[in-house]
């Protein structure tokens, strides 16, 4: 699904964007700073607050009508600690109405698959750009179907600027784990640098390009907004801040790939979530779910985070 290049200004030149089916039916009321913003956006990443909002009847979720909460273990557990994690996990009282993933170490998938409640999905944390073979240390697609993982992590900014992936080879990953049957957690953010500069969207719509010139198909993506500068930091974007780039992020999905996948496709916010901020996080409007670090290795809080998905209600 190939795509022409566009400017950041070219994005949001029409101003607040509306969308149809399952999303934003009205313009976007937008404070005078907000307005601002949208017209200087390639030179400043506005900081202000959303206006705020007419009350209006609960509304169905993005595509599957869920809310979507994700778990990136990350490099981290033991066997016992794993086990002791499942417990809580196995115990925990979670709305119906959420997806629930995990993403385990990959040795110990199947520790979790052959304990985890069926109530949540399990997640590897990367896979390879195609079948597998002579590719030490890598793992592939078939064998996370293998054994039993229905989702994958792709583009964790501790991939992109850790391990040294760039954005097509990101894209291709994502292209193969697809055509495979894996669901794809599309991560994308900026760095702190590229923040203060005033390229957050640059970014992220060129690591959305990517995505997009690959995938055959957007019917399994969640996308997670990840800013690098909030993740394990203990910063935590404002729910303004969070919120105006995921509707940048919908208003690009809309006009480079269709308004049918900008409606249906959910878009999480991921960088430091936690049990004390989910619930405001949860009431942006196109704030779909969350992928969660450090809070998802202690049970209960996890929980909570699922959960907030009541906060969505309220505020719908």
């Amino acid at each position: 699904m190939a795509l022409a290049s566009t400017s950041l200004a070219s994005q949001v030149s029409g101003g607040p964007a509306q969308f149809s089916g399952l999303r934003r039916s009205q313009p976007l009321s937008v404070s005078a700073p907000q307005a601002a913003f949208f017209k200087n956006v390639e030179s400043h990443i506005s900081l202000s607050a959303s206006s705020s909002k007419p009350t209006r009847s609960v509304v169905a979720m993005a595509g599957t009508g869920k809310f979507f909460v994700g778990g990136n273990w990350k490099c981290n557990g033991s066997k016992d600690s794993i086990s002791k994690l499942l417990t809580d996990l196995n115990s925990s009282t979670l709305e119906s109405d959420v997806d629930v993933v995990v993403a385990p170490p990959f040795i110990y998938i199947d520790q979790v698959k052959n304990s985890l409640t069926d109530r949540i999905e399990i997640a590897a944390q990367n896979c390879w750009t195609g079948k597998g073979g002579a590719f030490t240390g890598e793992i592939s697609a078939e064998q996370l179907k293998d054994i039993g993982c229905k989702w994958v992590v792709l583009g964790h900014s501790e991939r992109r600027h850790v391990i040294g992936e760039d954005d097509q080879f990101i894209g291709k990953k994502a292209a193969y784990a697809l055509s495979q049957g894996l669901g794809v957690m599309a991560c994308i953010g900026e760095l702190l640098e590229e923040r203060e500069a005033g390229n957050t969207f640059d970014v992220c719509f060129q690591q959305l390009k990517a995505y997009a010139d690959a995938v055959p198909s957007w019917d399994n993506i969640v996308i997670a907004y990840e800013p690098v500068w909030a993740i394990g930091t203990g910063k935590v974007a404002t729910p303004q801040q969070a919120q105006e780039v995921h509707v940048a992020v919908r208003d690009w999905l809309s006009k480079n790939v269709s308004a049918e996948v900008a409606s249906k496709t959910r878009i999480i916010y991921g960088g430091s979530v936690n049990g004390g901020n989910c619930a405001e996080l949860a009431k942006e409007e196109d704030i779909d779910g969350f992928l969660v670090g450090g809070a998802s290795l202690k049970g209960p809080e996890f929980a909570t985070i699922v959960n907030s998905v009541a906060s969505k209600k309220v505020a719908a």
